[in-house]
């Protein structure tokens, strides 16, 4: 494995940062993955793996039939279990998470996203965002977008 090792030294002190850079790249592996052949679909994958490391797509939280639940709280709960099966499609858990952002397009669902989102946890929760965004596709109330690490 060929490592490159650059120093670069900032202004006229000794201030030094020194970058990493690994010329071999890494095994990826998708859930859910699309390809640019795949026209009816739209242009994303699910998640990708690399490493320890899982890329959670935005994800909604709608209902078998396409439509946006009658609650804030069933909207949470069903957009939460589809982050969670990405997760376990790559082995991994809700407290292998890291990072979430939340988009809502109503800030005073905050309290009913909470209430669920508290539920999906067993240890520490990752950190998080929780922004107003306007409106969301198909009408939804929630996007949710998320990084885990697996826990060793």
């Amino acid at each position: 494995m060929f490592m490159l090792l650059l120093l670069v030294l900032l202004g006229c002190g000794d201030s030094t940062i020194e970058y990493s850079v690994n010329s071999d790249e890494q095994a990826r592996s998708y859930v859910a993955s699309r390809s640019p052949g795949d026209a009816s679909v739209p242009p994303f994958s699910g998640a990708v793996q690399v490493g320890p490391t899982l890329y959670v797509s935005g994800t909604l939280g709608l209902e078998e039939n396409q439509q946006v639940p009658e609650t804030a709280e069933t909207e949470a709960r069903i957009v939460l279990d589809n982050i969670k099966s990405s997760l376990e499609a790559a082995d991994m858990t809700m407290d292998d998470l890291v990072y979430v952002d939340v988009f809502s397009s109503d800030v005073s669902d905050y309290d009913a996203f909470n209430g669920v989102y508290r539920t999906y946890f067993e240890k520490e929760f990752p950190a998080r965002a929780f922004v107003g965004s306007g409106q969301l596709l198909f009408g939804a109330r929630f996007e949710v977008k998320a990084i885990a690490v697996k826990r060793e």
